[in-house]
This record gives C-alpha cells, structure tokens and sequence, in this order.
C-alpha cells in the first residue's frame, strides 16, 4: 500500500488494451474464417492468440510491478476485489447455466419423452419402445448418434479427483495461514501442493476420459447424457487447467519474495478462484457421478 491510503492511484497510459483489441480481432476473425473452412483460418487465430499472451504477459507484468511498487492505495484494492467478486460471480452464472441444461432434460425432457404426465401421446405416438432412465444410454432415435455402452461410475477415478481437489483446498489455505503470519517456507510449500494437486487432477481427468471414449463408449455424441458429461466436466476441467497456471504464478512470486501479510491479494484473488473450482466440483460429483 501507498502512504495516501485513500488517494486512487492513476496509472501511465498503456498500449496494453489496444494490443488485447488487436489480439481478440484475429482470434475471433480466424475462428470465424475456420467455421467457414477458410484457407489460412489456423494461422491467422493462432497469431492472435500469440498476441493475446503477450498481452497477458505484459499487462500484468505491469500491474505487478505497479503493486510491487506500493503505489496502489486502498481504493485500489478496493477495486480489485470488486472485480474479482464479480468475475467469480460470471463464472457462478456460467456453470449455472449448464447445470440447468442438466436439470432440464433430467426431470423434463427425458421424462416427457417417456410420456410423463400430460405428454403421454408424444410416447405413445413417436417412441413408444423408449424407456425414461437416467443415465439416458438408450436413445429414442440412435440416428447420428453413438450410444454409450455404460454410464462413467462415480467411486473410480471421480472419486479419487474430488479427494485431490478436497486436499488442495487445505493446502491453499494453509499456504495463506503461512503468509498472513510470516512464515514463507509454508507458504511456498503449500503453494507447490496445491499445484502438484491441480496438475495431478488434469492429468487423472484426462486418462477418465480415455477410459470413457474407448472402453465405455461414451462421447460427446452419445446423446443428451454424453453431451452434459463433457461439457460440464471438460469446461470445469479448463478452469482447474487456468487455475493451475494462476497459482503456478504465484507461486514463483511468492519464490521471488512478492507478498506481504497486510498485502497480498494477487494471492487472495486466486484463492478464491480455487476454492470455486472446488465447490464446482463436488456438485459435479454429486450431479453428474453419483445421482
């Protein structure tokens, strides 16, 4: 923190976000030009992914430096913890989107099909061999679509990733206990744990999903059930992958001596981000493994 407190600090002009807008431009034009198999597409959305890491690299390189500097007063700390508030708050709101998509066709959709209540014609009239289960493994039409032999069981592997993320929980914690009181050597070493613990939980999720392509024959086109799966444990698992490279950073901040215990919420902000992941994931286990 500054010595004015309650002054905000103004920061030099940066080129940073005209070089992000510049970055999204080709990312978003290449993809555009990929959906429309377009010669070149991959380049031209792979340099401005490029871009968009130097972006990244620089623009909060800066801010890192900038609170480093301790020229950022309480109002910007302020404003920082907003920001993450509410970007965790997005995150909420996009993983409850896809847990209604589930809960949609859990206790509708697939029901209705099975002639459920008032939509007893609409299986009685167009399916009427088709039996309403969850796991949905036998579809009503199988037509462009591959039907999984079994649904993934929830105490193998899931089982053992919920203890991994349970336990990196504990270690993020204790490596903040460490850091609000001075101790940096439980700081670090609860920081390289709990990505020791990400990176391990990456890795089991992906043999999980070998294990479900060739052994269970479970895909993202195995019908509704197989569609949910993936997309609501393949986008949690890209959260724990940028979680991972978050704390990654931090880490070999708090290696390089960053972080005070009055001031630290670069830590803070990823925290937070974790223990998100978690509480994610312990509905999936229970939504999506285990009911």
């Amino acid at each position: 923190m500054s010595g004015q407190p309650h002054s905000y600090y103004l920061p030099e002009p940066s080129p940073w976000p005209f070089i992000g807008s510049f970055g999204l431009f080709f990312t978003l034009g290449g993809l555009a030009l990929l959906v429309n198999d377009i010669s070149g597409a991959p380049y031209v959305m792979g340099f401005g992914f490029v871009v968009l890491l130097v972006m990244l690299f620089g623009w909060f390189g800066t801010v890192i430096r900038e609170g480093e500097s301790g020229r950022y007063s309480e109002q910007v700390d302020r404003s920082f913890r907003w920001g993450m508030a509410w970007f965790i708050f997005s995150e909420i709101m996009f993983f409850a989107g896809f847990f209604g998509v589930l809960f949609y066709a859990r206790m509708y959709s697939v029901p209705w099909l099975g002639g459920l209540g008032e939509k007893l014609s609409t299986h009685t009239l167009l399916w009427p061999g088709f039996e309403a289960v969850w796991p949905l493994l036998t579809l009503p039409s199988a037509d462009g679509y591959t039907e999984a032999l079994e649904p993934m069981g929830a105490w193998g592997l899931p089982a053992i990733n919920t203890l991994i993320l349970l336990s990196s929980g504990v270690t993020v914690t204790a490596a903040h206990w460490g850091l609000v009181h001075a101790n940096r050597r439980q700081l670090i070493v609860g920081l390289a744990l709990t990505v020791a613990a990400g990176i391990l939980f990456v890795v089991l999720q992906g043999v999980e999903y070998i294990h479900a392509y060739r052994e269970l024959g479970l895909k993202l086109t195995s019908g509704i059930y197989g569609s949910t799966f993936f997309m609501l444990t393949g986008f949690h698992g890209f959260h724990v992958t940028l979680g991972v490279i978050m704390l990654a950073v931090i880490l070999f901040r708090a290696m390089a001596g960053h972080f005070t215990p009055d001031s630290h919420f670069a830590f803070e902000a990823v925290a937070w981000y974790w223990h998100f992941v978690d509480v994610v994931w312990l509905l999936l286990f229970v939504f999506v493994y285990w009911l």
